[in-house]
């Protein structure tokens, strides 16, 4: 069996004791990856335009029915007529529009992009440059190596040129193909923004432009917000939340998804970067918006308060005064389990507070719904309802804590001690012995222990002394030891001969401390267990007759 961690080592190991609420909340961020990571990220990274931007008569079809091979694709790119450059580069975009498989490597190792890139800069041909854009748009929507073939072939200077274009449709194509580009990856990102594209963009939020552009515009930086390895420099991050405030305003449920998402990505960071979005006022914004009855708008509205409740007390703070506990309830409650997560993973940053916000949590009633979530809601959401116990058991005072074992937290956490997660049963077992102790404390430890055993927690506890994991059954036999029973173990010399014993029959030996001595009728107290090693799950009891010393539960006073 591998060595006990010392108690002060296991205790580092989790965010919840012996820390200040800031580190805490900080090493619930990087917990958080999890959330982040479970599932396909709901913003999508690129785009591939499948459809005409606009209805602009000068962009019609111009070859219905007419089809080129791909060698007279690549000779009529590479030739002088521009009439037959605009036929061969509209094929091209035409085969990469196309819904299904299309043929990104083929162009791409056709060599064709250079052209396509020059074509970029034909001013007088504003549906050559058109078609151009939109066929470098749908090949750096590919891998990062066909992304990366674009930015080779010298498109993003042209293509920020085309920001300035007179003509709406080539300049959001333009834009679309920038964004494709950011989305890559943050060299690829950092690149679009040294080319001085938030400056131009921002510009063009400001003039009369379609929704559809704006929507482009808006998504385009939110990929300009992506990726945080690194982040995007400062700089450029103060420069773009004057934008995204004011599109933050706006009506249109893509507009605001989108903005959201890209205030998520620039708060998914340390407390001084939270510190520039905070500061742009946007917080009771985000409150209304998580509020919203758009799944697009709720989601990314509550991931980035969540984000902001990571940083300091202050911006936590900040949040509350915004109103996000107001909403939290509701949020709890929500029909879709994902926003169920969320929402209690918002939750166990708060209760990694100090006692000031702990008590808020109780004022705004939010304690009934996270015990329901605790005892009926999906696994997922069951594990951040343990860390917000964890971190609210950890901050809280002594009433605030009887407070929370008032409104029935310890049933549903007992019964969580029967998961196969290791970590959740550890959380659960320090909360209750955290809770143990500050009613030995407070001289009411008996009632809660009688309270525990009631609800069947003293079977579950009693039963992980020989879980598989070493931590769990040293966990579960200190409860036990310190809390509800005395129990005299063996002197070195009999464990040693019983050992021997053991041995001789191939067999291993583990001591289980028993709250309960009518669990074992044959000992009434602290049993000895031989553990087959061919088969772990056989247990042989008192197999040898050898002598059991027998413990007294405090206060037990029944006959059994």
């Amino acid at each position: 069996m591998p060595a006990l961690d010392a108690p002060e080592e296991r205790l580092k190991k989790f965010k919840y004791r012996g820390k200040d609420a800031s580190v805490r909340r900080q090493q619930r961020m990087a917990l958080s990856l999890e959330l982040r990571k479970a599932k396909k990220d709901e913003q999508a990274l690129k785009r591939r335009n499948i459809t005409y931007l606009s209805p602009d008569p000068t962009f019609v079809n111009t070859t219905k029915g007419f089809s080129l091979t791909l060698d007279e694709i690549i000779k009529g790119v590479n030739g002088s007529d521009l009439a037959v450059c605009f036929q061969a580069t509209q094929a091209i975009r035409k085969m990469l529009s196309r819904e299904k498989n299309p043929p990104l490597k083929m162009i791409v190792e056709s060599g064709v992009i250079p052209r396509l890139v020059e074509f970029l800069r034909s001013f007088h041909h504003p549906c050559l440059q058109f078609e151009a854009a939109w066929a470098l748009t749908n090949i750096a929507s590919g891998t990062s190596a066909q992304t990366q073939a674009v930015v080779k072939g010298g498109a993003i200077p042209p293509l920020l040129e085309l920001l300035s274009s007179p003509n709406a449709t080539v300049c959001e194509q333009a834009v679309w193909a920038l964004g494709n580009i950011a989305g890559d990856g943050p060299e690829f990102r950092d690149i679009v923004i040294s080319s001085n594209v938030i400056p131009r963009l921002s510009a063009l939020v400001s003039s009369p432009i379609p929704i559809t552009f704006l929507r482009n515009i808006t998504w385009t930086l939110s990929n300009l917000c992506r990726n945080k390895d690194p982040y995007p420099h400062e700089e450029a991050v103060k420069q773009m939340l004057p934008i995204l405030s004011h599109l933050l305003q706006h009506q249109d449920s893509e507009i605001l998804s989108d903005t959201c998402w890209a205030l998520s990505y620039l708060t998914d960071a340390c407390s001084e970067r939270i510190a520039l979005v905070v500061d742009a006022g946007v917080l009771p914004r985000l409150v209304e918006l998580m509020t919203s009855s758009e799944f697009s708008v709720l989601t990314p509205s509550l991931r980035t308060v969540g984000n902001i409740v990571t940083g300091t007390d202050h911006q936590t703070q900040m949040a509350i005064d915004a109103g996000m506990l107001k909403v939290l309830p509701q949020l709890l409650q929500h029909p879709r389990s994902s926003i169920q997560k969320e929402a209690t993973w918002a939750l166990s940053n708060v209760a990694a507070g100090p006692r000031q916000q702990i008590q808020e949590l109780i004022t705004h009633n939010l304690l009934p719904p996270l015990v329901a979530l605790l005892k009926n809601g999906e696994y997922k959401v069951q594990k951040e309802a343990v860390w917000t116990v964890a971190n609210f058991t950890t901050g809280a005072s002594a009433d605030q804590l009887f407070q929370l074992v008032h409104f029935g937290i310890l049933g549903p956490l007992l019964n969580l001690l029967t998961v196969p997660d290791v970590k959740i049963i550890l959380i659960i077992l320090d909360v209750i012995s955290y809770i143990l102790q500050a009613a030995q404390k407070q001289s009411d430890k008996e009632s809660l222990c009688l309270l525990i055993e009631e609800l069947g927690g003293m079977d579950r506890i009693e039963a992980l002394q020989l879980h598989e994991n070493c931590q769990v059954s040293w966990a579960a036999l200190n409860i036990i030891e310190n809390h509800f029973g005395e129990v005299e173990l063996f002197a070195s010399q009999e464990l040693g001969d019983l050992e021997k014993q053991f041995r001789s029959l191939n067999l291993s030996v583990c001591i289980c401390k028993l709250a309960r001595p009518e669990n074992i009728a044959t000992t009434k107290g602290d049993c000895v267990l031989a553990m087959s090693r061919a088969n772990p799950r056989t247990l042989l009891f008192n197999s040898f007759s050898l002598p059991v010393r027998r413990g007294q539960r405090r206060g037990e006073a029944r006959e059994h």
